[in-house]
């Protein structure tokens, strides 16, 4: 039985590839920062739940000993993470330092914890999370999307070095994913200077054009299971359209598009 480890497994697309890779014969550590909360996944036979906040560097050490400790590791899911929204001269240093500290340096201190293990048995998987706001960009998104640009830049870099110990680094790409990611997992910030715009920006989104949990769930198993010598999965049909665009107009053709579309400038 081949082993899984999420972080970020409490809802959304965490939890979705948790009882999927549960339901086809994985065990799966979810990990998340309460636990003692969850309802659903605790029932789950080949499911354990550890507790894991990928902002505590002491934490991260902790669980991942555990995990390790608890059996043969074969794929580490970096999920855990969240948007920011609003203007750059509104966001305040806690919130610059929390988005980094969670979506980048999180990744990046769970990924370091298991470098050793699947070093020395010269085998292994990492997964990420990135999104298709790590390939293009919205308006109003700057710090979030720096820190999606920064983990794929990262995770190309990290490949090279890896792959000579049998180790490979894939990153999944979503767009827009039907989850509580808008309420629960979604920072603002707000000035009336730019109010007009954001809310252009907010009424160009349609839920009804995201992708279930559940589908993007199954890139992830596919980028686990299929083998290939491959780095980027794109999942959803949004994304895979956005960044097919992006590269048939090229950069500034598509985001002189893409100001239109918001804006209408």
């Amino acid at each position: 039985m081949k082993t899984i480890f999420i972080t970020g497994a409490s809802t959304g697309l965490g939890k979705a590839t948790a009882k999927l890779f549960a339901a086809n014969g994985w065990k799966v550590i979810a990990t998340m920062r309460r636990p003692e909360n969850e309802r659903e996944l605790n029932l789950i036979d080949n499911i354990t739940l550890l507790p894991l906040d990928v902002t505590n560097p002491d934490q991260i050490k902790e669980t991942s000993q555990k995990a390790i400790a608890s059996g043969n590791i074969d794929v580490v899911f970096n999920n855990a993470g969240y948007g920011l929204i609003g203007p750059m001269e509104t966001v305040t240093d806690e919130q610059l330092v929390r988005q980094l500290d969670t979506n980048v340096l999180g990744v990046i201190r769970v990924t370091q914890a298991f470098i050793p293990y699947f070093r020395q048995k010269q085998n292994g998987l990492f997964i990420s999370t990135t999104s298709i706001g790590g390939l293009i960009t919205f308006p109003f998104s700057s710090v979030y999307h720096a820190s999606k640009w920064a983990l794929e830049g990262w995770s190309e870099s990290l490949a090279f070095e890896l792959n000579k110990f049998g180790i490979a680094i894939k990153t999944i790409s979503p767009g827009g994913i039907k989850t509580d990611f808008v309420g629960r997992s979604l920072d603002t910030t707000s000035h009336p200077a730019y109010a007009k715009w954001v809310e252009k920006l907010y009424a160009g989104f349609s839920e009804d054009n995201f992708t279930p949990a559940e589908q993007i769930a199954d890139v992830v198993y596919e980028a686990a299971t299929d083998g290939k010598d491959k780095l980027r999965y794109i999942a959803g049909e949004d994304a895979k359209a956005l960044y097919a665009q992006r590269l048939k107009l090229g950069d500034e053709a598509f985001r002189k598009e893409f100001d239109h579309h918001f804006f209408g400038n």
